[in-house]
């Protein structure tokens, strides 16, 4: 088999990451860094990719430890050049993949900061409904918490994309990508209370479809989510670092307490690959007992 041009390679792997696995341009720029990494050090050696073996690639790993480069961040570049060795071979571009017995080093498990459900009802007990975002807070962080968006989605959601009497909203993802996501009837009834404040809004052209609006009429930025989690945490003295993501890892985490399917969450967080997911299973394992989803707290009727 003929080795083919390297950037003529690169930029059909680029092609590859764009439009068939649909990643972001930040996703596909940090893929091609690591591919760099790989490349620089072939170089060296010298080796063309296309003729690269397990020990080559073996030699890029020890070379990084020997750099100082931490395990996270060497188990990342070899997830990325796993990537595009994977790519090479689905398009029969080498017979061999030299990645596939390539191990990762061994990192401690980092586990996500999350809120008790007290925490959580603490901080939104503090938020005062008497002022003219308070109600649209409220709405925010109960969405945040009940639906486990991420902070991007969450100021991207539209109302054409809420099915609220259904119990769903329909989020768009990374990459373009759109999935359904049940929705708490207290998240249902916080953003019914918000909606006659929000009519009120002189909304600004091109935002008529967003559901969340500053006072000026467009969209919320990601900036003023983190302030407004910061304030409010801050005054129901959580002493956690609390960020939109906690109320995303708090979401996941409280599912699997309650009982739901690791594949269920996965699909509900948008993750790509289980793997990801499986970063929650640091809980007892013995939480997963359910394959349905009524055991997030916020859908649980009152006594």
């Amino acid at each position: 088999m003929q080795n083919e041009n390297i950037p003529s390679l690169v930029q059909s792997y680029r092609t590859h990451l764009l439009l068939e696995k649909s990643l972001s341009p930040h996703s596909v720029e940090a893929y091609l860094d690591d591919l760099n990494k790989l490349l620089n050090y072939l170089q060296d050696i010298p080796r063309h990719p296309q003729e690269a073996v397990l020990e080559d690639l073996q030699g890029l790993i020890g070379a990084l430890h020997e750099a100082g480069i931490n395990p996270r961040s060497q188990a990342r570049i070899i997830s990325g050049i796993k990537s595009f060795y994977r790519y090479l071979s689905l398009e029969n571009r080498i017979q061999v993949d030299p990645s596939e017995l390539l191990e990762s080093p061994k990192i401690g498990l980092k586990l996500p900061e999350f809120l008790s459900l007290d925490e959580i009802n603490r901080i939104l007990s503090v938020i005062d409904l008497s002022q003219p975002e308070g109600q649209r807070n409220k709405a925010i962080l109960e969405v945040l918490y009940s639906c486990g968006l991420r902070v991007s989605e969450l100021t991207g959601l539209r109302f054409s994309n809420l099915y609220l009497e259904e119990g769903f909203v329909k989020v768009d993802g990374k990459g373009g990508k759109q999935r359904l996501v049940p929705v708490s009837r207290t998240a249902v009834k916080e953003i019914q209370l918000y909606l006659p404040d929000r009519n009120r809004i002189a909304v600004k052209k091109g935002f008529e479809d967003i559901l969340f609006l500053s006072r000026r009429g467009t969209a919320l930025s990601r900036i003023m989510i983190f302030h407004l989690i910061k304030v409010y945490s801050e005054s129901a003295g959580i002493q956690k670092n609390v960020s939109p993501h906690t109320f995303r890892h708090s979401f996941a985490t409280h599912l699997l307490e309650g009982g739901a399917n690791l594949r269920a969450i996965q699909a509900m967080l948008g993750h790509e690959k289980i793997t990801t997911t499986e970063i929650y299973t640091h809980l007892d394992r013995d939480f997963l007992r359910s394959e349905i989803l009524e055991h997030h707290p916020r859908n649980k009727r009152p006594v």
